[in-house]
């Protein structure tokens, strides 16, 4: 990831020449590591990130503005105090460090002075700080001399820089060339990998990608230490977004100010990289959030898969209690031959067809008679256990087949969309704490949208998961057509006849992609489908399920059918 001195000098760059002379509306931090800027420049509104994020630290704009935490932090409320309705003066580089400075005139009613908000980009050292006239106002992330800190990061401490690297800098020809040379006299004939890494070690500001692109621009006989410099002050822009194979909708893997191989151009180094890291947070928010769900449904299965196996066991205890009344009822039938204190009675078995005999253990203490009401006793008990267990039975394989179809579902997903309806449904069953509200602020209501499909004039529509399947049965005509993998979990899919004949290679399509939306995905897949009006939710069943007749199957193999899926 090339966030260096090299990429970051010409970013600042950009953002100088867009946002000098805006106008600071509005102030967010969505959480620890991430400050948005809301900016007016005259022509359009911006929104600007800053973020210290140890693996994302940047300063760029943004195509969207987060969700700010519930109550705004400490640091926050002082960028509001200071800075907000502030003009941006300048956004430059300092020196050729990963550090940007973003100069503000602030004026109030009272008071008029220049601010600056100091960007260390520097991994997981990077920091936000607030610095007017040389005296810090404020940090993102505080250090004092209690912390053992090498340097005072705290309001009222003078600001200093971070010590510089062990490094030269890129315009010290003179330096580079020095240590070129030794470099060389250790070795005869290096190679350019060998290379790229010299100067990745030895010179300030260029990552080992920015490294190896400086080597192969340098013209033929041109002298490296001279180069260097004249690489990193004037080499063109021509950013672009580097991606798996090549296309704007494939796989981002970088960002560069330079062509590359497999590179995507972009109209700006700042919209590569938005466009970079837009695409890598929401991918790893989306892996965090399915993580998170499938760990509440797998803890909900255990509890649910531990409560069945208790039931089960009890209802086995309770499968010898024909047992005890045929015991009970021959003791009844031949009181007049046992005594009391006998330890055991040998008896013949009426109920057995090949008339064998029983042998049935007695409790001394008791008389006959006493025995045999012990035996009823304990019959009826497991009689009245078998009633009780039996519905609870019946309760339980339907919650647990319930889970199942939430687990599939996350399974399924493939975007934030699919699981946001998902977590609706664990949060209303206790499984996942609901989100924290903003104070004062209002909740958002919003509406995921249905799958959809454009195929030969038909528009035809597959729900995320058990909610939006109802909606969708809800939704649709008695003409449609409905559709659900028979035997597996799957999302229900709705055909729009909208009065038409639905042909067969319209019903294969939308049967595919059922298919596809089904916890069979790995083969062959038995695909019912019907009339909406043959289908029926039954009073108060869980989400998601129904019971259907009059229907046809079709077995497909499963196609997700990307090329006619539409953005909604």
């Amino acid at each position: 990831m090339p966030q260096d001195a090299f990429h970051i000098r010409r970013s600042a760059a950009e953002l100088d020449s867009l946002l000098r002379g805006g106008k600071i509306n509005r102030i967010s931090q969505a959480d620890k590591d991430e400050v948005t800027f809301i900016i007016y420049t005259g022509k359009t509104t911006v929104k600007l990130l800053l973020s210290t994020n140890a693996s994302n630290a940047r300063v760029c704009l943004s195509r969207e503005e987060k969700e700010p935490a519930p109550v705004a932090p400490n640091f926050c409320m002082l960028l509001r105090k200071h800075l907000l309705g502030g003009e941006i003066l300048s956004v430059s580089q300092h020196g050729f460090e990963r550090i940007v400075e973003i100069r503000m005139l602030c004026a109030s009613d009272f008071s008029r002075a220049e601010r600056t908000l100091v960007c260390e980009i520097m991994g997981k050292y990077s920091n936000l700080i607030l610095v007017k006239d040389g005296v810090i106002e404020g940090a993102l992330k505080t250090a004092s001399l209690e912390d053992n800190a090498k340097r005072l990061l705290f309001p009222g401490a003078r600001y200093a820089y971070p010590a510089p690297q062990d490094k030269l800098s890129p315009f010290d020809g003179e330096g580079i060339g020095t240590r070129l040379d030794a470099f060389l006299a250790a070795r005869e004939t290096p190679d350019e990998e060998e290379a790229a890494r010299f100067l990745f070690e030895n010179v300030a500001g260029l990552a080992l990608p920015t490294a190896r692109e400086l080597l192969r621009r340098r013209p033929a006989g041109t002298p490296l230490s001279a180069f260097v410099g004249k690489f990193c002050a004037d080499e063109p822009l021509s950013p672009c977004l580097l991606t798996s194979d090549g296309t704007l909708s494939g796989e981002a893997k970088d960002f560069f100010a330079f062509p590359v191989k497999n590179g995507v151009p972009m109209s700006s180094l700042n919209e590569a990289e938005d466009e970079y890291y837009y695409r890598r947070e929401t991918k790893k928010a989306f892996e965090d959030k399915k993580r998170k769900l499938e760990s509440a449904v797998r803890s909900l299965h255990k509890k649910q898969q531990k409560k069945l196996q208790d039931t089960l066991e009890r209802l086995k205890d309770c499968e010898s209690m024909e047992t005890l009344r045929v015991k009970g009822e021959l003791l009844t039938a031949n009181l007049w031959q046992l005594e009391k204190g006998m330890k055991e009675a040998l008896l013949d078995n009426w109920y057995d067809p090949d008339g064998g005999k029983v042998r049935i253990p007695l409790d001394t203490r008791l008389s006959p008679a006493q025995n045999a009401q012990k035996y009823f006793k304990a019959y009826a008990k497991q009689k009245r256990t078998k009633e009780a267990l039996l519905p609870r039975l019946k309760t339980e394989r339907e919650e647990e087949e319930y889970t199942d179809s939430v687990r599939a579902s996350v399974d399924l997903a493939e975007t934030k969309e699919d699981l946001k309806e998902i977590e609706e449904e664990l949060i209303a069953l206790g499984l996942v704490k609901p989100p924290k509200e903003r104070v004062g602020g209002k909740k958002k209501e919003v509406s995921v949208p249905f799958r959809r499909y454009e195929y030969k004039g038909f528009s035809i529509y597959a729900g995320r998961n058990n909610l939006q399947n109802d909606r969708l049965l809800k939704s649709a005509a008695p003409s449609d057509i409905w559709l659900h993998a028979q035997k597996y979990h799957s999302s229900h899919v709705i055909v729009a006849a909208e009065g038409r004949q639905v042909s067969d290679d319209v019903l294969l399509f939308a049967a595919e992609v059922c298919a596809y939306y089904s916890d069979g995905r790995t083969g062959k897949v038995p695909v019912d489908y019907c009339e909406r009006k043959f289908v029926r939710k039954p009073p108060k069943a869980k989400a998601g399920f129904v019971t259907y007749t009059n229907y046809k199957t079709l077995l497909v193999e499963p196609d997700k059918h990307a090329d006619a899926l539409k953005a909604d």
